[in-house]
Order: C-alpha cells, then sequence, then structure tokens
C-alpha cells in the first residue's frame, strides 16, 4: 500500500521497466525486465502455477477492505478534529520522529510508502501552510532535506492524541494480547521484502 498526497490508500504497482527485454518468457513483446527481477504476471501469456481459492480471495479481499475502512476513519477524524489529511499527518509525524526534525525527501518518500512526485506535491503544499519547509543538502547540490517547522510540530503535537485514539479504536482495541502476537507475526511475514519461495 501507499499513500497518495491526498491521504488515501492505493496499491504500489513494480516498476519493471529499464531492464533488458527478455523474450520468450512469457512478457508481452516491448516489456522490459530488471535484472534480477521476476516476470510480471500477464493474463493474456501466464498461467498461475497455483490458482487462488475463492477462500484465499476472501481473506485478500478482507485484508483491503479491513485496510481502507480504518484508513478512512483515522483520515475523517484527523480531518474533522485538525484539518489534517492522514498522508499528511503521516509526514509530520516521520519528520517529527527524526533528528532535527529532517528527512532527505527520498528516504522520507521511502517511509511514508509515496512515489516521489507524490511527496512532491504533499510537501509542497505543507509548506504553503507553513508546516514544512525544504532545506538544499550541504553534502549533495541535488538533495533536498524536509524540515518539521515549529507551526508543524505543534500540528503534530495536537493530532497525535487523535491519531493515536483512532489506531487503538479502530485497531488495537479489537484484538487481544494473543490476536497481537499473530496479527504481527503475520505482518513481519507480508512485509519481508526478500523473494519468496517459488511453489
Amino acid at each position: 500500500m501507499v499513500w497518495t498526497e491526498r491521504g488515501c490508500a492505493r496499491m504500489r504497482v513494480p516498476d519493471t521497466g529499464g531492464g533488458v527485454p527478455h523474450r520468450g518468457q512469457g512478457t508481452p513483446a516491448g516489456r522490459c525486465i530488471a535484472p534480477g527481477r521476476r516476470a510480471p504476471y500477464h493474463r493474456d501469456v501466464t498461467t498461475p502455477s497455483h490458482p487462488v481459492s475463492a477462500a484465499e480471495l476472501t481473506v485478500w479481499r478482507t485484508m483491503l477492505r479491513a485496510q481502507a475502512q480504518i484508513s478512512r476513519r483515522l483520515q475523517a477524524d484527523l480531518l474533522a478534529d485538525h484539518d489534517l489529511a492522514l498522508g499528511s499527518y503521516d509526514v509530520l509525524m516521520h519528520l517529527g520522529e527524526s533528528p532535527d526534525g529532517r528527512l532527505r525527501m527520498n528516504d522520507l518518500a521511502d517511509r511514508v510508502l509515496l512515489s516521489r512526485s507524490g511527496l512532491t506535491r504533499l510537501v509542497d503544499r505543507l509548506q504553503r501552510e507553513g508546516l514544512v519547509e525544504r532545506q538544499s543538502c550541504t553534502s549533495d547540490a541535488r538533495g533536498l532535506y524536509a524540515v518539521l517547522t515549529p507551526a508543524g510540530r505543534a500540528r503534530l503535537a495536537a493530532a497525535t492524541p487523535t491519531y493515536q485514539r483512532g489506531v487503538r479504536e479502530y485497531v488495537l482495541g479489537r484484538l487481544d494480547a494473543d490476536d497481537l502476537r499473530q496479527f504481527g507475526a503475520i505482518l513481519e511475514k507480508l512485509a519481508d521484502e526478500r523473494e519468496p519461495a517459488r511453489l
């Protein structure tokens, strides 16, 4: 999942461009596969070796629905009480947790799961509101920092109790200690970026 600059959630699609074309391996003509990356699934040329069952699809769709529902509720609370979108809060939170309230734009984009262009637009908006400012990187003329301003830190401090209350109400309060342990273990598996074993 990634956040758009408006605080909504969407799926991130891996970039398969920029590699060397692999012909005859189930990829559409003209598509490129980055070195070391698995060919993307294409319904016209690829047959899954293990079709997804109806029960498995139900689990997948329930996860997407729960994530979207929780995000919508958190966003509604933050907008109603602080006029702050969830994606904007996420940016302020990561900056507030970093040393000196600053992060390189590339690092911030990775942390908030936004595209570089999406983060640029969001930081533009936060800068206009006086919550974030950009600073040049002395060691890299092309690099930029996003820096939390005093006004941004104050807005973050005001919004954090609302955010944490929502996290407790919509997620943590519905799980007991055993649920949390199992849920954490499942999420660790899903967040593991290593290449999954072929079945």
